[in-house]
């Protein structure tokens, strides 16, 4: 945002992009806060409609302002000092529109906020404005959740430990994971987080995560009536424990043609909602020219939202699960829920997700679970729940294609180590690779 505001002086506008309750609103605000000597925020969810009117006619802009501050409670207005915030823009598209001319005018910066769920079903009758810079937000990363827990120490031990490949020894990994573990059943939703650190009460932290999962399902049915978004959203979990190469739509809605079934798993990726990995079937750089896009694994955006999605079923005081998750000490195979919490990891590190699956002589299957292109070189990943070290996926992965692949990876949750050329690397250095 900073790096906006310097560059663009007032010729673009910012739209920052993501999920319902991941502190959009907070950071734009925090923001104007600090870099401006004033500031107004117009919430198109909660506003009057007086303050709606006037993007009714945007003709006049001297008179659109002096409306505005009175509107917005006397604010004064400072020329190239002072910020617009538009919150929840898709609520009204004709300000989106606006910004336009608002931009062109070059008087003030403007900042938007708003989830692309919304958005493109607003934009139908709108000129969408070039003037916009867009910026991805994310779950807070585990970085940022220790930041919030107070400790600003932990994650440069990691960082240090990654850089210099220097293992940290067994008893500091030990509670290095179990603080990670808390991060994976918290997860990075600012609301769930917040919830944690006033009350250091899991069984509080589901509720506040219970009520976000069904805000985002009925998200789905606004857009979607036919619920099918809705069933793919929740029906996540169950796909990935069943180990499948690819996600079954046809497992859980009956007669979805593909057009439907892409434009919604399309719109899910867009709003934020869902990470998607895509099949590649010949793996070299530019995993886009091979990518099968209808092949493909969905995982949640936020593992704290998987881990109580999936098991839904379990009222939280019924049940030991969070317990039990945070010793490891639970007895179900945790690999999809490691798998989801590298992909998030991955994406909010700026990576796109690819993974890929091949055949021997044999027809044994095997699956390389993420790929990241690196210069001309690919970084082939693996993860595993445990402390188990084996990889053979990984290994026929690097020799079928040796001459592609650079550094390797086996996530899993022991002290980095060296196995050959393979890097066994803790799962909380994830978003370091």
């Amino acid at each position: 945002m900073l790096q906006w505001k310097k560059e663009a002086e007032g010729r673009t506008a910012l739209l920052i992009e993501g999920a319902r309750r991941i502190g959009k609103s907070t950071v734009a605000q925090e923001f104007a806060k600090n870099e401006y000597e004033s500031y107004i925020i117009i919430d198109f969810a909660n506003t009057t409609a007086d303050i709606k009117n006037l993007f009714n006619d945007m003709t006049n802009l001297d008179m659109f302002f002096m409306k505005l501050k009175v509107l917005s409670g006397g604010v004064t207005l400072h020329k190239r000092k002072s910020a617009i915030i538009f919150d929840e823009v898709q609520m009204l598209p004709l300000a989106r529109q606006a910004i336009k001319y608002l931009v062109a005018d070059g008087r003030y910066d403007y900042i938007e906020t708003g989830s692309l769920i919304s958005i493109r079903q607003n934009i139908n009758n709108i000129v969408i404005p070039s003037e916009e810079e867009t910026l991805e937000m994310y779950p807070m990363d585990y970085e940022e959740f220790r930041w919030a827990l107070g400790d600003v120490e932990t994650f440069e031990l990691i960082r240090q430990s990654f850089v210099d490949r220097m293992s940290l020894g067994d008893d500091i990994n030990r509670k290095l994971m179990r603080d990670f573990r808390l991060y994976m059943l918290v997860g990075g939703m600012p609301q769930a987080v917040k919830e944690y650190i006033e009350t250091n009460d899991l069984c509080k932290v589901d509720k506040v995560k219970r009520g976000i999962i069904n805000l985002y399902a009925n998200d789905f049915h606004k857009i979607d009536s036919s619920d099918y978004a809705k069933s793919i959203y929740l029906s996540v979990p169950a796909q990935l424990y069943n180990n499948s190469t690819r996600f079954l739509s046809s497992n859980i809605v009956e007669n979805l043609k593909f057009k439907k079934k892409v434009e919604l798993i399309s719109m899910m990726k867009e709003s934020k909602t869902i990470n998607v990995a895509h099949n590649v079937s010949d793996p070299k750089v530019g995993f886009g020219m091979t990518a099968n896009y209808e092949s493909y694994k969905i995982y949640l955006s936020d593992t704290g939202l998987f881990v109580t999605l999936a098991f839904w079923d379990k009222d939280f005081s019924e049940n030991e699960i969070y317990a039990k998750l945070l010793s490891d000490k639970l007895d179900a195979n945790m690999g999809y829920v490691y798998e989801n919490v590298v992909a998030q990891m991955l994406v909010a590190s700026g990576s796109k997700l690819f993974y890929h699956t091949f055949y021997d002589n044999s027809r044994h299957a095997y699956e390389v679970d993420f790929m990241l292109s690196r210069g001309s070189k690919i970084l082939p990943i693996e993860v595993k729940s445990s402390g188990y070290n084996k990889h053979k996926s990984l290994d026929m992965f690097c020799e079928k294609y040796s001459e592609r692949v650079a550094d390797r990876y086996l996530i899993y949750t022991k002290d980095m180590r060296k196995d050959g050329l393979t890097n066994l690397l803790p799962v909380y250095m994830t978003g370091l690779i």
